[in-house]
């Protein structure tokens, strides 16, 4: 079961930093090239505001994902750290299994939205680009974050350590606090 795990995590990781990755870089990029543009030849790129604004849909969901296997979601600890070892276990399931359970469930309407999106077929103001494609993105983003949920569920059921993904347990979550 370890070993699957891993794998999907791998997998999923990949996915997630190419596409933040490229994300950035082609915010920069557009974003560098409209600034050149109004300095130098007092023209703007007529369409960067909106590509700026996809991107930024992109860095958003997918980095929710990917902020979630690193366990560097915000996680709100006042009581939980009162708590003895035993209750963080059964607190850190039913918040995996419930955060799971809701990040599946987004997905679901977001694929349906982006569905509708297609059958009306609406386009960009700017760009003229079919919206739908761009906003796929977002179910991709929460079906991404709810696997990792769901493999930090599993790895909480099946271990005795509280993990927070599947490459963080509690205690080196602490330690990386530190290094922010």
């Amino acid at each position: 079961m370890k070993h699957l795990l891993s794998k999907i995590s791998s997998i999923t990781e990949k996915i997630e930093k190419y596409i933040v990755c490229f994300s950035i870089v082609l915010m920069m990029l557009n974003s560098t090239a409209n600034a050149i543009g109004r300095y130098f030849f007092n023209q703007s790129i007529f369409f960067a505001e909106e590509l700026n604004q996809f991107l930024i849909v992109s860095v958003t969901f997918i980095g929710f994902a990917y902020a979630v296997r690193k366990g560097r979601n915000i996680r709100m600890t006042a009581v939980y750290d009162a708590l003895n070892h035993n209750a963080k276990k059964v607190i850190s399931i039913l918040i995996a299994a419930c955060t799971s359970a809701l990040m599946f469930f987004l997905a679901y309407l977001a694929f349906h939205y982006v569905v509708e999106l297609k059958e009306i077929n609406r386009l960009s103001p700017a760009l003229q680009f079919p919206v739908y494609i761009i906003y796929s993105v977002i179910p991709l983003g929460l079906a991404m974050a709810g696997i990792q949920y769901l493999i930090s569920l599993i790895m909480n059921l099946t271990h005795r350590d509280i993990y927070l993904s599947y490459e963080v347990t509690e205690d080196n979550a602490d330690s990386q606090g530190d290094m922010v």
